[in-house]
């Protein structure tokens, strides 16, 4: 019962990692990335669609990124969501395609968004701790039941520590690699 427990835990927190990493992916960096955009949303019909079901998005230079569009109407849509979201880009649109020029970053924007890497990590961290907690109640629930033993309950709490000490040595690992990459010139 509490190797069940302990491998869906183990689930649940690398899903965790998952998402910090999704997340972060859309944070900029020197480099052009597909990523910066993917999941933008914009206004399709009425519905919030993320950017990457509307578009081909490519990266013809390494400060560059394109979005073309599958259909041609929905260039002004896009370049609207680009405009009104939080990447403070402005976007070059020729008629077919929209044109993203990604200028050096200067070093004060750089430290805005380790600042913003850093609270997303403490974010991830705060998710691993509140997914121990939860296990812990359900392993002392399981005891208080007889379903498990005092013995049990003591393995099955120091399993749970080790797991969550691992995730969120990952969690800070997914940081410092970011890290690098915002600062790299």
């Amino acid at each position: 019962m509490i190797k069940e427990t302990i491998t869906e835990t183990d689930q649940r927190m690398k899903s965790t990692i998952q998402a910090l990493e999704e997340d972060l992916s859309a944070i900029r960096t020197g480099r052009a990335s597909p990523a910066l955009v993917e999941h933008l949303a914009v206004d399709y019909y009425g519905a919030p669609t993320p950017l990457m079901q509307l578009a081909s998005i490519s990266v013809p230079e390494p400060r560059v990124l394109m979005i073309r569009p599958f259909d041609p109407s929905t260039l002004k849509t896009i370049e609207k969501a680009i405009l009104a979201s939080e990447l403070g880009l402005t976007p070059n649109n020729d008629g077919k395609v929209i044109r993203l020029n990604l200028p050096v970053l200067t070093e004060q924007r750089r430290k805005e968004l380790v600042k913003m890497v850093h609270t997303r990590l403490e974010e991830a961290r705060v998710s691993a701790r509140n997914i121990r907690r939860d296990v812990m109640k359900d392993l002392k629930e399981f005891e208080k039941e007889k379903l498990i033993s005092e013995d049990d309950l003591k393995h099955g709490e120091e399993e749970l520590q080790k797991l969550t000490e691992k995730i969120i040595e990952s969690i800070d690992a997914v940081g410092i690699k970011k890290e690098k990459e915002i600062m790299e010139v």
